[in-house]
């Protein structure tokens, strides 16, 4: 019972996470004889430590590709191995078809690629380009990448890699000699590599696996005996005691790596191969199966889409042709509602053309009447001029014999002042004679007869002045009485004026309503203006001469 009763005693653990380049994994283990540190968890990063010659040949299995794919990558991205600016572009273009797959417009827009890192910062920082321009750049070599898988284009990505010269090389400081002088001893499945320390991409000297017949470390000290007893023994001093240990590992293994590469693989090896192969024919059988199940599908989906592209020009084509259907009975009605209009217009037209064919006759027999009237009218104008012609005539003729009487009543005047004054200085020469003698001599009886000869001119002047204001005022009425005959004349004329005028301003209005129904007839309009304005001007002509002879 005791001893059942004994506890167990339960063993030390510690923790441990064991990163991947894609995956972290946390578990416990127990504590033997190592030495384990304090902190918790512990962290193991799990890495490729011997880097393979030819990626192609000897990683087998997909999922140690993958790894490998990611390190050799962010080797590259971390400067640790380096790459011209062109090999990285051409290498994030492989990156980005493992990532993304086929390279496809409609969903890899500009700026998909922002939150990748694809290229090193020192070619980032070499070029003056922006994000967008880099994009550019490993989208044009993306799209060239299609229908590559995620393994192919990893694979890709790692055979470029694996020339360069960077590639698989584990750098460590050594000296050369007492002296101290600084060197960079490389290791990778080649064999080990003397460089400078600012330049690791040539080496110094080189010692092929091949070439190499031994390698001793002793404490700091290590010495590289060739295959060539002919040749110098080469030795290197390195201070570190871990590092040594880890330069000793690396150099076994590499050198252990390259024999065996040279060697026929081991049936378990060929067994892998084999398993990777076969699994890499039905993975490549089902991605060919895949793509065209991809291919059908996508053909169904151009189809289907073919189909909803031509159902909906379908429905287009039914839509607008129902519309136009519509639009087709909306224009007969109207058009029916415009033919009713035209044929309502066409009766009311026919009757307007009706009333005016009447008013165009009614109108034929006013211009019937306003011929005649316009004869007439002429007839009288021409004797109306004839008349004021020769009123004209004799009222110049008149004026000159006025002029020719008054001319003879000033003459007659003057006669009659002069005799009469005359007469006055003889009277007065002889006033004081009251009874005058007898003529003794033989001029008596002259001067008696020159006497009453003076007196029978100045009866005769008298006479004829009574006479010449007698005809002088015949004449003048005579005159008058042609003037008011002229004077009846005329008002004759200016209501037959009036009377014109007012039938031109009617005929004005009825051409107006009648106008928009046909062309308006003119009538002799002009000639009747004419013939009113010469009337008007003669009227005028014998009322200003009637006014000057009754002055």
């Amino acid at each position: 019972m005791s001893i059942l009763g004994l506890k167990k005693k339960q063993p030390k653990t510690f923790k441990v996470k064991v990163s991947t380049m894609d995956a972290e994994m946390e578990f416990s283990c127990e504590v033997l004889d190592q030495e384990v540190p304090k902190d918790s968890p512990i962290t193991f990063h799990f890495l490729a430590k011997f880097f393979p010659e030819k990626v192609e040949d000897e990683l087998v299995q997909e999922i140690t590709q993958h790894l490998f794919f990611l390190q050799v990558k962010k080797q590259i991205l971390d400067e640790e191995i380096f790459c011209s600016p062109e090999a990285s572009v051409l290498l994030a273009s492989y990156a980005v078809q493992a990532k993304y797959g086929d390279y496809d417009p409609n969903f890899h827009k500009p700026g998909f690629l922002a939150q990748d890192e694809l290229l090193p910062k020192r070619v980032l920082m070499q070029y003056q380009m922006t994000p967008d321009m880099w994009e550019e750049k490993i989208t044009a070599w993306y799209a060239e990448h299609r229908n590559i898988t995620r393994d192919e284009a990893e694979m890709e990505y790692l055979k470029i890699a694996q020339d360069l010269e960077m590639y698989g090389v584990s750098y460590f400081s050594i000296t050369q000699n007492k002296r101290d002088t600084e060197l960079l001893l490389g290791v990778d499945a080649q064999g080990l590599h003397i460089y400078n320390p600012n330049n690791k991409l040539s080496p110094n000297k080189s010692f092929p696996w091949s070439g190499i017949r031994n390698i001793s470390y002793s404490e700091k000290e290590f010495t590289i005996k060739p295959l060539d007893k002919k040749k110098e023994v080469f030795k290197f001093y390195s201070s570190q005691l871990r590092v040594n240990k880890l330069i000793l590992q690396l150099c076994i293994g590499n050198h252990d790596l390259f024999m065996r590469r040279r060697k026929v693989d081991s049936i378990e090896v060929q067994q892998m191969k084999a398993q990777a192969k076969e699994e890499k024919a039905r993975k490549k059988v089902e991605r060919q199966i895949l793509a065209r199940e991809k291919q059908m599908r996508e053909e169904a989906e151009r189809a289907k889409e073919d189909m909803e592209r031509r159902l909906f020009q379908l429905q287009d084509e039914a839509r607008m042709a129902n519309e136009a259907l519509l639009r087709s009975e909306e224009t007969a009605d109207l058009l029916a509602e415009k033919a009713q209009i035209a044929e309502e217009e066409a009766k009311l037209l026919a009757h307007k053309a009706a009333e005016a064919e009447q008013e165009r006759q009614r109108l034929e027999v006013t211009a019937l009447k306003t011929k005649e009237e316009k004869r007439l009218m002429e007839q009288k104008m021409r004797e109306a001029e004839s008349l004021a012609v020769k009123l004209v005539e004799q009222s110049e003729r008149r004026l000159k014999e006025a002029d020719h009487l008054k001319q003879d009543l000033n003459e007659a005047k003057d006669a009659e002042r002069k005799a009469k004054q005359k007469l006055l200085e003889i009277t007065k020469s002889t006033y004081p004679v009251m009874f005058p003698p007898p003529p003794t001599g033989p001029e008596s009886p002259d001067t008696t007869l020159d006497m009453g000869s003076m007196s029978v001119r100045m009866d005769f002047k008298d006479s004829d002045m009574k006479r010449l204001s007698m005809e002088i005022e015949r004449e003048r009425l005579e005159y008058m009485e042609k003037s008011k005959h002229l004077q009846d004349q005329l008002k004759e004329l200016k209501s037959e004026i009036e009377s014109l005028k007012l039938e031109e301003q009617q005929q004005a209005g009825l051409y107006s309503l009648r106008s928009y129904a046909e062309p308006p007839y003119i009538p002799h309009s002009n000639v009747r203006n004419t013939q009113t304005y010469r009337l008007l001007t003669t009227t005028n002509l014998l009322e200003n001469r009637h006014c000057y002879m009754v002055k």
